[in-house]
């Protein structure tokens, strides 16, 4: 029996996306970056009839402070007293009014655009930190999303985010859309969805789409799981272990138990969840392509936003692993810097009706639940959703042992007691007879940092024995390698 749903959710019509548009606060400080966020942000409201508000930062008390601390140093013809208070004066009048003139441009051109595209528009101009002042706005104020560019007037060549983008992104209690390239609008290329099977992920997907369906751009969703690292981990700590540890710690069962759970069982559950992804799109009526993807998940990720040439990355800004303290997840982090596209970081979340109807009408036995704790933390989540999908598809709402261990027999070669090829002496002669080629081995000891050489040795290995080869090839290196990827 397939772990992914084959049953079609609960039918519904789509929800009511009217409100998902219709209040957009864009961040402006004439920068190209904030112009393209405008403009995006008005192709939005213009499918909800919605309204544009603008906000302008600016540190007045800021700016006052420094001239005041600069007095001191400037040139000697400003030293007489009667020059330092015309100057004193000519300062007072820009901080007092001057900047409020700035804003008022800002605003001004921001405003005509909305009026060109028949869009209502207000202003909100607050004096403080620019950060903080956009935070607090979003705190107070009703708004459906926040756009920003990733770069301001501070921005030069090879700047890759701004310090207030960076700040606001990681405080946003909204979605936030990060325009990356001016130059490019949403739907020069496809939109792309990133899916851990978490509820921002999946809020993430109803987002793509609401912009999917109503700016008409084809729409992608992906999946990556890194099938690599436990390898390089359990390498590495096979080197620090006594043989007395190592019995304590069980090392062997552990690491066959990962081999077994990585190799084959992360590329079932998060094939499970874009399964999830084609039955949400199907009965809402969108287009999806799916993609499975393995690596490092943002490098993974931004590789084929580049393939496919994307125009816009939604992804939840947290993830599956995230906990209460989080504000921002690593891949979402990662990508908000490295995605060649714009990135849309979502706090809105989706549970799918499957999951939400097998988690209130299902139980669990003491059995079945002592066994799902057996499974490494970092999986447990991911396990116990493949087991209510079991569950659900075979009409049971009493989660037995059995139950549990007929997923484990799909997500790990012999249900996790099976022979793993890569296991106990059979892993240790695949090492003794991987040998690698000389151009895969140049490629590694050509790094400048060895201590990433070592990790990038022991993922090219792990590639290897995932293509069942006995030896090292280049392409097994370039793949973790910067514009190397496949």
């Amino acid at each position: 029996m397939a772990i992914a749903p084959q049953a079609s959710f609960v039918e519904a019509p789509p929800e009511d996306e009217s409100g998902r548009f219709k209040r957009i606060l864009v961040a402006l400080d004439a920068s190209d970056h904030a112009d393209r966020a405008l403009a995006e942000a008005l192709r939005l409201v213009n499918t909800s009839d919605g309204v544009i508000i603008g906000i302008h930062a600016y540190a007045a008390k800021l700016h006052d402070r420094r001239f005041r601390q600069m007095e001191g140093g400037l040139p000697e013809r400003y030293l007489e007293e009667q020059e330092m208070e015309r100057q004193r004066e000519v300062h007072d009048s820009l901080i007092t009014r001057g900047l409020d003139i700035i804003s008022d441009s800002y605003h001004d051109a921001a405003e005509r655009s909305c009026k060109e595209a028949g869009r209502p528009y207000q202003r909100l101009s607050p004096e403080g930190k620019n950060y903080r002042r956009i935070v607090e706005a979003v705190e107070n104020g009703d708004y459906s999303l926040l756009a920003l560019g990733a770069l301001g007037l501070g921005g030069i060549p090879g700047s890759v985010i701004g310090s207030v983008c960076e700040r606001v992104v990681r405080r946003s209690a909204i979605d936030v859309l990060v325009i990356r390239d001016p130059e490019r609008a949403i739907g020069d290329g496809p939109v792309v969805v990133g899916v851990d099977g978490s509820a921002q992920s999946f809020g993430a997907l109803k987002t793509g789409f609401a912009i999917s369906r109503r700016l008409g751009i084809p729409l992608h969703a992906v999946a990556a799981y890194d099938p690599y690292y436990h390898y390089v981990a359990f390498n590495k700590i096979a080197g620090v272990l006594s043989d007395e540890a190592g019995k304590v710690f069980r090392f062997k069962e552990q690491e066959k138990l990962h081999e077994e759970l990585i190799d084959d069982g992360l590329a079932k559950i998060y094939q499970a969840h874009l399964e999830v992804a084609r039955v949400m799109a199907e009965e809402e009526g969108v287009k999806l392509t799916l993609e499975l993807l393995d690596g490092k998940p943002y490098r993974a990720i931004a590789d084929y936003l580049g393939k496919v040439g994307a125009s816009l990355l939604i992804i939840g800004k947290i993830g599956i692993h995230a906990d209460s303290y989080l504000d921002i997840g690593g891949n979402a982090e990662n990508l908000l810097r490295t995605a060649p596209c714009h990135v849309w970081l979502g706090r809105t979340t989706y549970v799918p009706p499957l999951d939400v109807v097998a988690e209130e009408t299902m139980t669990w036995s003491n059995e079945a639940e002592e066994m799902l704790n057996r499974a490494p933390e970092f999986a447990r989540g991911m396990a116990r959703t493949a087991v209510m999908r079991l569950a659900q598809d075979s009409g049971h709402t009493f989660i037995t042992r059995s139950m549990v261990e007929e997923v484990a027999k799909k997500l790990m070669p012999g249900g996790g007691g099976g022979k793993c090829p890569y296991s106990g002496q059979d892993k240790e002669k695949a090492k003794q007879e991987l040998t690698w080629t000389d151009e895969a081995t140049a490629l590694v000891e050509g790094l400048n940092d060895k201590a990433l050489a070592g990790n990038i040795r022991l993922r090219a290995e792990k590639s290897a024995h995932r293509e069942g080869r006995e030896k090292v090839k280049a392409v097994d290196v370039l793949k973790f390698l910067d514009g190397g990827g496949e």
